[in-house]
């Protein structure tokens, strides 16, 4: 199987100084390269592709040897492969009816990743196998850069990216041909329900904590951006403003990685087949404002949901649990969340009467009790056994 494996680096001050030119070089190629599709078609008509503009890579260098000449020619190929996926999921959403998304030009501190397609050409990962008690990657034009190697990498490094998340600098790799690490036979299966007062109920009555790391950093990432929104802009004390904003986003972003990873890898120790609800997050997270001429209801209780289910970060869990639940050999099964909250599990009887509060179940037929969420959590594992049998029927 195929997975990617992400490493703080080390960089010393002038590694950090070549990183950010390089990320500014392929920067202005990429944004090169779009103006030049932009204005051949706008001109002549005439569609430029990715092979034309690779085409053009040796004469760029050759004429600019101190700035696109020091990077590696593999990375800016992708680079402009970045540029030409844009406009293929340009052409596939406007051919769709949805929205198009024409490619914008990257700004600053909106292009923070750079990718070399192969280790070895241009890069080079463990570039100093010999050394005992450091990893380090070596990057063309910025040098052998040290790695905070926190868990062993498993498999045939294929590609390799260094991206910049605020101040700090990270390197991934993709790696392919990684043994599953299986886990023992449990023989146990369970049902999850996805909340926001508990990220997760199991059908075994257990509740995992939603830590709420964005509420938790509400009142200093407040005073930040209003910090942030008095400086002049352009300014140096600007700057560093934002990057105390980007430093705080930062934290709660790790923080929320770190509780999901902890999480899930609880579930797939303790069960053979996990079963969740399929969640629509964007739809279930749209806004509620309207327009001018429809506008929404309870606008403001609606954005204080969203805001809730984006911070206890469904999308996130329910990624990292799959990849887990693969690696493990695992059975992740995925069912249709419509109406769990209101069936009661014991009798199946199904009406918006039988859940009076949020935290309370009561059946109206046969008045069995629960807690709302167990009894979702319930029903959530009877529907996914119950595909899983069909499945194994057919």
């Amino acid at each position: 199987m195929r997975r990617s494996y992400k490493f703080l680096l080390r960089p010393t001050r002038h590694q950090q100084i070549a990183l950010a030119a390089c990320l500014e070089d392929h920067r202005q190629l990429y944004n090169g390269a779009l103006e030049h599709r932009r204005t051949v078609y706008r001109k002549g008509g005439v569609t430029v592709r990715y092979g034309d503009q690779s085409g053009e890579l040796t004469h760029i260098r050759s004429d600019d040897p101190g700035g696109q000449g020091r990077w590696s020619f593999s990375s800016q190929q992708a680079t402009l492969r970045r540029l030409d996926k844009a406009f293929a999921g340009f052409f596939r959403r406007a051919k769709a009816g949805g929205r198009p998304g024409f490619p914008r030009f990257k700004g600053r501190g909106w292009f923070d990743t750079v990718e070399w397609p192969k280790d070895g050409d241009g890069c080079r990962w463990d570039s100093q196998p010999d050394h005992p008690t450091a990893t380090y990657v070596r990057l063309q034009g910025i040098g052998h850069v040290r790695v905070h190697r926190h868990r062993p990498v498993l498999g045939r490094v294929k590609t390799i990216g260094v991206t910049r998340e605020g101040d700090r600098w990270y390197v991934v790799l993709s790696c392919a041909d990684v043994p599953a690490m299986s886990l023992p036979v449990t023989g146990a299966a369970v049902g999850l329900d996805m909340g926001v007062a508990w990220l997760v109920t199991t059908s075994d009555g257990e509740h995992l904590a939603n830590p709420r790391h964005l509420e938790a950093s509400a009142g200093r990432l407040a005073a930040a951006q209003r910090d942030l929104a008095r400086k002049k802009r352009g300014s140096t004390r600007r700057r560093k403003a934002a990057a105390r904003v980007a430093a705080l986003h930062g934290t709660v972003r790790r923080g929320r990685l770190d509780g999901a990873h902890k999480a899930a890898l609880t579930l797939v120790r303790a069960y053979d087949v996990i079963v969740h609800e399929d969640l629509r997050i964007a739809n279930m997270t749209r806004s509620a404002s309207g327009t001018i001429e429809a506008p929404g209801r309870n606008v403001a209780q609606k954005s204080g949901l969203n805001r809730s289910i984006l911070d206890a970060g469904w999308g996130v869990f329910l990624t990292i649990l799959a990849h887990k639940a693969e690696s493990a050999g695992r059975e992740l099964i995925a069912v249709n969340p419509a109406n769990t909250s209101r069936t009661c599990a014991r009798c199946g009887h199904c009406a918006k009467e039988n859940r009076p509060t949020q935290a309370e179940f009561a059946c109206m037929a046969c008045g069995h009790t629960a807690h709302a969420d167990v009894n979702a959590a319930v029903n959530i594992l009877r529907a996914g056994l119950a595909l899983r049998q069909a499945a194994e029927a057919a």
